[in-house]
């Protein structure tokens, strides 16, 4: 499929010059460097043939969305199949908005910087924002090259990831020992909220908080499909609990930017959202998991 340019090249945020409420950031606590904080998961979502006119045209219509409505960070690995080639063939280059953050997974540390050059590759960039160590494999020998990419100039940012809650302990271990970590991506939602001890120790070390599975994995949506809204949902500008969600995991302070994954350009849309209006108090957190409950039982 032909490289396409995305329709935002060369425009203003979304509400900067059009009166609406100006977009939700949050500061890497290494660097002050402020981004979005909704950005996009690709998991099973962009894994699909380059070569698919119709697959490709939905993907591309994805990320015309998210970043027409001001999200920056996209998150891949090459666990993820064909999802870094369908990032390569769809993002145009030079891309302003593009915040890139990949991974490296392999259990073989040699192996790490051939993967990592790969994805280069593949994004087709010359460095990324954020390498990451995809679910902590291999994370003792990886670090140290991830460090050393960084002094490089070869990424900006280096992180490690967890996902279902699972290797709290290692997890805790490397916030408390490791030097230079600037990102930790950890399962939340109001389904999952075993990560909150791990998130306020992230955030008391200066390391910023990705929230993957932030809809656990779409089976929290599903669920709420039959559910009514909160009554909260309105004095928050939420018409959708896909938003309602998002700006109740965006209200825990340690949180610097959520993932959530789509292949719909209109739940782009619901999800970006969550980037404009006021986020719950404690009272409305509280309540918008009352509202939640029934769905989960």
């Amino acid at each position: 499929m032909k490289r396409r340019g995305l329709l935002v090249l060369g425009l203003g945020l979304p509400g900067m010059a059009s009166g609406q409420p100006a977009l939700m950031t949050r500061a890497i606590p290494s660097t002050g460097e402020r981004l979005p904080a909704v950005g996009l998961g690709t998991w099973l979502t962009f894994h699909v043939p380059t070569d698919d006119a119709g697959a490709m045209a939905r993907r591309a219509a994805v990320l015309d969305r998210f970043f027409a409505e001001g999200g920056r960070l996209v998150d891949s690995s090459p666990m993820y199949a064909q999802a870094e080639a369908v990032l390569g063939e769809l993002l145009a280059r030079p891309e302003p908005r593009l915040f890139s953050a990949t991974k490296v997974w392999t259990p073989l540390g040699p192996y790490g910087p051939t993967q990592m050059r790969r994805s280069l590759a593949l994004w087709r960039l010359p460095r990324v924002d954020l390498m990451q160590v995809h679910n902590l494999l291999a994370w003792r020998s990886h670090l140290p090259t991830l460090r050393e990419w960084k002094a490089r100039g070869l990424v900006r940012y280096v992180g490690v990831t967890v996902s279902h809650g699972r290797d709290g302990e290692v997890v805790e271990h490397i916030l408390r020992s490791e030097r230079g970590l600037d990102f930790v991506q950890l399962t939340y939602s109001p389904v999952d909220r075993s990560a909150e001890p791990l998130m306020a120790l992230a955030a008391s070390r200066g390391v910023a908080v990705i929230v993957n599975r932030p809809f656990d994995g779409g089976d929290l949506l599903a669920r709420l499909a039959r559910t009514p809204l909160s009554p909260v949902a309105a004095d928050l500008g939420c018409s959708h609990w896909a938003t309602l969600v998002l700006k109740w995991e965006l209200a825990h302070p340690a949180v610097t930017v959520a993932i959530p994954a789509t292949t719909n350009p209109e739940h782009v849309a619901q999800n970006l959202a969550a980037l404009r209006g006021p986020l719950p108090d404690a009272r409305q957190r509280a309540a918008i998991l009352r509202a939640i409950e029934p769905a989960l039982s």
